[in-house]
């Protein structure tokens, strides 16, 4: 269930990423992102209050209120690499970030979760993921695939210490500080940055108001990263993520555009390879033991 679970997650990614991507088109990319903080910030309030949970429990690390503000840079870094290389690549970048980042905290158990060793056994499968990702690599230029490696490394790190902190309060109160931190920090940017990019109230397109709902996505997509982490290997997590994001992304690519991807979708395809026989000597080894 919890591979299934990770799947849709890549699920609504891709359909908030759409949703964003209209949003940031109509809005620019720091007034949209103050947005769509705004609106998850609103539901997961009036969810919290529901439950009759506290916002303020106790005090933690400090660190581990930084999921937020780390997603936010991670949203900054993809926009810079943004026309400097292909989607393509950024995804794919992103990914190996992902992939290294959870291997290692799979290997050591960083940030105090759960070691899973990587064996010998499992190299084939880790080749045919190398392989599907740099597949999907179309174009080149240092700083652009620095920062979206650094982003991929970045999204793990913050899912992971948001299931950090949801396992000390609950996911919900958990989901309550990634938005309101991440809200602070890009309200931060958009008064440094986004000065230019204010519209006026009677523009605002009340007929495309589907535009909004990234900031509900978001936080659903939250939500499950904190239900998730602490079930799913961090390095598996990233991977099932993944295909669900890139296949669902070509159907997107498809309805909107009319487009294929081929390397998308041979990307895609030797990830899953990869995945399952990984998966398999898992099952295998763990049927052994028993």
């Amino acid at each position: 269930m919890f591979y299934l679970l990770s799947l849709l997650m890549g699920v609504l990614i891709s359909a908030m990423v759409a949703f964003n991507g209209g949003l940031t088109e109509r809005y620019g990319v720091y007034s949209a992102t103050v947005m769509i903080h705004v609106v998850g910030l609103l539901i997961i309030i009036a969810i919290v209050c529901v439950k009759r949970e506290k916002f303020f429990p106790k005090r933690f690390p400090w660190y581990l209120y930084l999921g937020g503000a780390i997603g936010v840079l991670t949203t900054v870094f993809n926009n810079l690499s943004f026309g400097r290389i292909s989607v393509s690549a950024i995804l794919a970048l992103g990914l190996l970030g992902q992939s290294l980042t959870g291997l290692a905290v799979d290997r050591y158990g960083l940030f105090g979760m759960k070691k899973y060793p990587l064996t010998k056994d499992k190299l084939l499968g880790l080749a045919l993921i190398v392989v599907g990702i740099v597949s999907m690599i179309t174009s080149f230029e240092v700083v652009a695939v620095i920062v979206s490696f650094i982003a991929g490394v970045n999204i793990v790190i913050s899912r992971t210490l948001n299931a950090k902190l949801a396992n000390l309060t609950s996911v919900r109160v958990s989901s309550f500080y990634n938005y309101f931190v991440g809200l602070l920090v890009a309200i931060v940017a958009f008064l440094l940055l986004g000065g230019n990019e204010i519209t006026p109230l009677d523009t605002v397109p009340i007929q495309n108001w589907y535009i909004y709902l990234g900031g509900a996505l978001g936080l659903a997509i939250v939500l499950l990263a904190n239900i998730l982490v602490v079930k799913v290997s961090a390095f598996y997590l990233t991977l099932f993520v993944f295909i669900g994001q890139v296949f669902s992304g070509v159907l997107i690519d498809m309805a909107i555009t009319q487009t294929v991807s081929t390397r998308n979708i041979l990307g895609g395809v030797l990830v899953a390879a990869g995945l399952c026989v990984n998966l398999i000597i898992d099952r295998k080894k763990r049927s052994a033991e028993a």
